[in-house]
């Protein structure tokens, strides 16, 4: 008698579903540990048959109780309809990049600055966290009360998508964790990849069938997350790693370090990496380095560099952030892959400036995992610094993921027939003169809006999901509207009609009504995002929202003198005549007028004076914790208006700590410090 027949044989609907509940309890718990020796431990524990055995059991039984399934349950791994697309999401916490080092100096002078930030002597001994740095792609997956429930790209550090589905997939990664000390909330920090051996084997599947083959395992990890039907994702041999988690300030302090919290994850089921350890000083990480280089090609997985973290949590909230990097982290990188290849051509592209940049068309080659046939050679300058040609055997560099690099290769034999490369003098694309600006490497194309590929790129600019934000305006369908000449500048954006838009390829009714909305919806922006939108050279996101707010008003903006511009924080004498020479040309001041008969509007901002004697005035603030009444951004732009700053981290040169609910590590540092902290109703009395 099966586990089946137990419940065909019962009289008692209650007890059925029970027992079935019961049962279904054991299958998963057993598949999920079976699977867990498989891919995580790489020890199998029962053959294939015995495991599809029992997992076919299970489905049955979920079949007979549809009502009964749990969410970790191995069946439910794929499943639902091809998504229509991926939803964004904003980090509750920020995901960080990480400062490179390339050289043994690199990492002295690093152990050396923890040092310093810390106050600490010149011979103290650091304890760090050390691990290999997996080429994958990095992900964020929250679990509810030790159950799977969602999966974030890292995107932009900020906001990510939702790859739910996709991630779920991964055999490697727990939907339930287990244990007894499982936090209500866990957000984990890992990165998705293929072994070498499974990705191969998989490019030999993708071959017979016809079908596309990576270039390498990264891009095949991140292709297949990008995938809208989960069951594809599924179909792939995706590998999950952690290597770490975004902590409330308790279990930080609890926990007191990164070696510690990466035992508490793997104690839940999480996959960690075998190689992680702690090492001591300077001098540990460098031979941690070196064993990983020596044994790198051994390794089952692509790596390029290892990742080192001070392992003290006490101690990285006392070294804190710079920009969006932390300073008690870096990844050495190893050295970059060189390759032999043959300069074909030096062709040219035009940017949004009109920056006329040359771009070397190379015999293809695989560089570090990467099939490398073209590659920036930025301006004039440097090529004739390295003396390149076509027709030159030339070196191509990449590490990691930078920009491939190409070097002169000292063997190089040169044809008598070569010629030296040089800027064409007119714009490949308008036919517009090209002049080089005084004082400037770069050649522009004087063309402005009247060139294809300069309005291409300021259309994709505006559009852009930090400036005037049109969602489902992507570069192909801004290149279709230019070439349509539907579009000529940003303002014909708001003209589009949806008779129009439907003719186009792969333009359906839903898709053309969407991209209308999204257009009406763009029409309500701020002040700052609208002049970011503009394109304006020298004036990034930082320097529209201050132009926004001295200003106020976009027309004062316009006519403001370079002496009122050099007024605005930040802006100094280049950012101030690029910003007067933009809105002196008249078909600017046209676009601009355009936009708002349009009625592209905006928040009226405040731009009275504010005194000195404000509280605000002067003062240094970081914010820490959900705040009820307003948005971190709003509260940020509120101390601005008033005179004040706003910082990442606390420090002793921070006046005031806000601090709302749930607030993080930055309130024990602020008590260390003895900075002020204000609730959220003394910050409003204060304003």
């Amino acid at each position: 008698m099966t586990n089946l027949d137990l419940f065909d044989n019962s009289n008692n609907e209650g007890e059925a579903d029970e027992s079935a509940v019961q049962v279904m309890r054991s299958l998963i718990d057993l598949l999920n540990h079976w699977e867990h020796a498989y891919y995580v431990l790489d020890n199998p524990e029962v053959p294939d048959s015995e495991y599809d055995r029992v997992y076919c059991e299970l489905q049955d039984l979920e079949a007979l109780h549809p009502t009964l399934i749990q969410t970790d349950s191995p069946t439910q791994r794929v499943g639902g309809k091809p998504a229509e697309g991926f939803d964004q999401v904003k980090h509750r916490v920020p995901m960080l990049s990480l400062g490179n080092a390339f050289e043994e100096e690199d990492v002295i002078a690093f152990d050396r600055r923890v040092k310093e930030l810390a106050d600490l002597p010149a011979n103290a001994i650091i304890d760090y966290s050390v691990d290999p740095k997996f080429d994958g792609l990095a992900i964020s997956i929250h679990y509810r009360n030790g159950v799977f429930q969602q999966a974030i790209t890292r995107g932009d550090g900020t906001v990510g998508e939702d790859v739910s589905a996709n991630v779920k997939t991964i055999r490697s990664l727990p939907l339930k964790l287990k244990g007894s000390k499982v936090p209500e909330h866990l957000e984990v920090r890992g990165e998705i990849f293929m072994h070498k051996r499974d990705f191969e084997q998989m490019n030999e599947r993708q071959a017979e069938l016809g079908l596309k083959v990576f270039a390498n395992p990264r891009n095949a990890a991140a292709g297949t997350i990008r995938q809208l039907d989960p069951k594809i994702a599924a179909s792939r041999p995706l590998r999950f790693f952690c290597y770490g988690a975004a902590l409330e300030r308790e279990q930080l302090r609890e926990l007191k370090s990164q070696s510690a919290m990466m035992k508490w994850l793997g104690d839940m089921g999480l996959p960690v990496s075998q190689f992680s350890q702690t090492a001591q000083g300077a001098q540990g990480l460098l031979a941690f380095y070196r064993e990983v280089g020596e044994n790198r090609s051994a390794l089952p997985f692509e790596i390029d560099g290892v990742v080192y973290k001070v392992d003290s949590f006490d101690l990285q909230d006392q070294l804190g952030f710079v920009a969006k990097a932390p300073r008690f982290a870096v990844a050495h990188k190893f050295p970059p892959d060189e390759v032999l290849s043959r300069l074909l051509n030096i062709e040219v592209q035009v940017g949004r400036t009109g920056s006329i940049t040359p771009v070397a068309k190379l015999e293809p080659v695989k560089v570090g995992g990467v099939v490398v046939s073209s590659a920036t050679l930025h301006n004039l300058d440097e090529i004739q610094r390295k003396d390149l040609r076509v027709g030159d055997q030339v070196l191509v560099r990449r590490a990691g993921d930078v920009i491939p690099e190409v070097l002169p290769f000292p063997g190089n034999v040169r044809s008598a027939s070569s010629v030296a490369f040089d800027m064409p003098a007119h714009c490949p694309i308008c036919n517009s003169l090209v002049r080089q600006e005084e004082g400037e490497s770069a050649y522009r194309c004087t063309g402005g809006l009247v060139c294809k590929a300069q309005l291409t790129q300021s259309i994709i600019h505006f559009a852009h999901r930090r400036a005037i934000d049109i969602e489902g305006l992507g570069s192909k369908l801004v290149e279709v509207l230019v070439e349509k000449e539907w579009v000529k500048t940003p303002a014909d954006l708001f003209r589009l009609k949806f008779e129009d838009l439907v003719q186009l390829e792969r333009m359906g009714e839903k898709s053309a009504n969407n991209l209308l909305d999204s257009i009406q919806k763009a029409r309500q922006t701020t002040f700052g995002r609208f002049l970011f939108a503009l394109g304006i050279r020298h004036v990034g996101e930082a320097t529209a929202r201050d132009l926004a707010q001295h200003f106020g008003d976009v027309q004062k903006l316009m006519c403001a003198s370079v002496d009122q511009l050099l007024e605005v924080n930040e802006v100094g004498p280049v950012v101030a005549k690029s910003i007067r020479q933009f809105f002196d040309e008249p078909a600017n001041q046209q676009v601009v007028n355009e936009l708002l008969e349009l009625e592209v509007t905006w928040p009226q901002a405040h731009t009275h004076e504010m005194p000195s004697d404000h509280p605000f005035f002067g003062k240094t603030f970081v914010l820490t914790g959900s705040l009820s009444n307003y948005s971190r951004d709003a509260a940020a732009a509120l101390i601005i208006e008033r005179g004040g700053k706003v910082s990442g981290s606390v420090s002793k040169k921070t006046d005031f700590v806000l601090a709302g609910e749930a607030a993080g590590s930055k309130l024990d540092k602020a008590a260390s410090l003895g900075v002020t902290v204000l609730d959220e109703l003394t910050f409003q009395g204060m304003l």
